[in-house]
């Protein structure tokens, strides 16, 4: 089982106590205030801003809040946040690929470091571990929103890359280049995706041993719980049996 990904999912499945959600709240905030900033204040003209608002919604993030962080990009008062991408190895050697915003730099590569540190593992130079992954543009659809055969059809229309179908939905590839143009053009035929956005996809996956395993998804867990990281990606895969546990 490939790592992250599912990582994410069983920590849906256990829930968000509600200290949990509100850094989560702040975290997709955040990449909404940065992501308006640098662009135009308005989604349908903004990329990134209209894959921030999609993430935040696949959350629950109240509109309220949504807007707020949208408006705060255009005062003044506005924090400046820089864009950092840390990599490194994990534990069993695994590639790990760090993003964060952060107003002290100092303070995240500290923090961050020491993560990595604790785990066993240890961080690297940049372009250490990102030439194994392949930066893409992803958006993402129930299955019920149309038959592996018609997605695929659009998608391909559209300018996509790949499509990947599940019986948990359809994962459609885009170049970065292309992202906007192809989820645009989907959202006007089959309607708001349940995700959009850039994101990193390893090109192999590395097996780790159970104990490996834990390790790394605390470490993940650990870098997650920073309020400066904003995303974290790996290129490894778990067990079953570890994934049945983690599940129970």
């Amino acid at each position: 089982m490939a790592g992250h990904s599912q990582f994410k999912n069983i920590m849906h499945k256990k829930g968000r106590a509600d200290a949990a959600r509100a850094k989560l709240f702040s975290k997709l905030g955040r990449e909404i205030t940065v992501a308006a900033k640098l662009g135009m204040p308005d989604p349908a003209m903004n990329p990134r801003l209209r894959a921030a608002v999609l993430a935040a919604r696949a959350e629950n993030m109240p509109k309220d809040n949504i807007e707020r962080a949208i408006k705060k990009s255009q005062g003044g008062d506005m924090e400046s946040y820089d864009e950092i991408r840390y990599e490194g190895y994990g534990p069993g050697g695994v590639a790990i690929i760090v993003e964060a915003l952060t107003d002290n730099r100092n303070r995240t590569a500290s923090e961050v470091r020491s993560n990595f540190t604790k785990s066993g593992g240890a961080l690297a130079e940049t372009g250490a571990v990102s030439f194994m992954f392949s930066k893409i543009g992803l958006v993402q659809y129930d299955a019920a929103k149309a038959s592996a055969d018609a997605m695929l059809e659009a998608a391909i229309e559209a300018g996509a890359e790949d499509v990947a179908s599940t019986s948990a939905g359809h994962d459609i590839i885009t170049t970065p280049e292309s992202f906007a143009e192809v989820s645009k053009t989907l959202e006007a035929k089959f309607g708001e995706p349940r995700k959009a956005g850039l994101v990193w996809r390893p090109q192999n996956t590395v097996p780790v041993d159970d104990d490996n395993g834990e390790k790394l998804l605390k470490l993940i867990e650990t870098l997650e719980d920073n309020d400066d990281v904003q995303n974290v990606y790996s290129n490894f895969e778990i067990s079953d049996a570890l994934m049945a546990k983690l599940s129970a």
